[in-house]
């Protein structure tokens, strides 16, 4: 049984409430979902740790006073770091890359900012170029991690607009520590009563990730297996149905390793719709699966 010790949130868990707007746009993105995700978590925990922290938006709807977030990937954690130690510096990042594209040709600015970042990867580009690129979907070659998506038809948001959400956001990681370090050390760590959210890139459809070729959920299964021998509560987003409910993907799931298996309705598939083009996806409607070791 797990020995919850006191509460990390100002008001009830299931009263948590997600941010107005994504910070940052994302394949996988629980912005929509991330308050049904959060209302299957325990009330009370003394520690809350999310090793794939990606868009951060489970983090952020709960804004926890006491967590810790981490990620492999460099210039995604140069954008968190900063968000939490200077803010200024990120609405400033966004601000100069915005000027720029709104002063010239749009498309021609966009692939000088993203051959910027393919030379030297770095957050200040990342934060600008995941806000302008084709659907919000970052994609990286394999074998050296060249960023490729091309410019978006939309608008980036304005300055303005970007500086309101850092502000928010700022103000709901104050008590996240921000690391570069992979699943299996930031999970080892959590302790009994610790809560771990696990968001890693999805086997059947995120192929194109930073790091997501490299990436093995049978080693998460086993640090997952660890965490709950520890009584630390995991709970994971993963693949779950496809095609509006026709295909349910197949996954190595150990028997009785979750305790509770949860399907969150996602909506329309934003990878397949770059992948088609843009096109209206009736027949793409997704469902996450959310596992709980208890």
């Amino acid at each position: 049984m797990m020995h919850l010790q006191g509460s990390l949130f100002e008001s009830p868990l299931f009263a948590a409430k997600r941010p107005k707007g994504q910070l940052l746009k994302w394949i996988g993105n629980k912005q929509r979902m991330a308050e049904e995700i959060v209302s299957h978590f325990p009330t009370e925990l003394r520690s809350y740790h999310e090793p794939f922290v990606g868009s951060g938006a489970v983090l952020a709807t709960l804004a926890p006073k006491r967590a810790f977030a981490s990620d492999s990937f460099w210039a995604l954690m140069d954008i968190w770091t900063t968000l939490r130690e200077k803010p200024a510096m990120l609405k400033s990042w966004y601000t100069k890359r915005w000027n720029r594209m709104a002063a010239g040709d749009k498309v021609e600015v966009y692939e000088e900012i993203k051959a910027s970042y393919n030379r030297d990867p770095n957050g200040a580009d990342l934060l600008f170029l995941c806000r302008a690129a084709y659907g919000g979907v970052v994609r990286f070659r394999k074998e050296d991690g060249y960023m490729s998506t091309p410019c978006g038809v939309h608008n980036p948001i304005s300055p303005e607009s970007f500086g309101k959400r850092v502000d928010e956001w700022h103000d709901r990681v104050q008590g996240t520590t921000f690391r570069r370090i992979g699943f299996e050390e930031a999970m080892d760590e959590a302790r009994p009563g610790d809560v771990v959210y696990c968001d890693p890139p999805y086997s059947h459809s995120q192929a194109i990730l930073y790091g997501a070729q490299d990436f093995s959920l049978e080693k998460l299964f086993e640090v997952v297996e660890r965490c709950k021998r520890r009584d630390v509560f995991v709970a994971l987003s993963i693949d779950g149905r496809k095609r509006s409910g026709a295909t349910v993907c197949d996954l190595p799931i150990p028997n009785g390793l979750f305790g509770r298996e949860v399907f969150i309705h996602v909506g329309r598939s934003m990878l397949r719709r770059f992948q088609m083009g843009g096109q209206t996806l009736e027949s793409e409607v997704v469902h996450d699966r959310l596992l709980l070791t208890h």
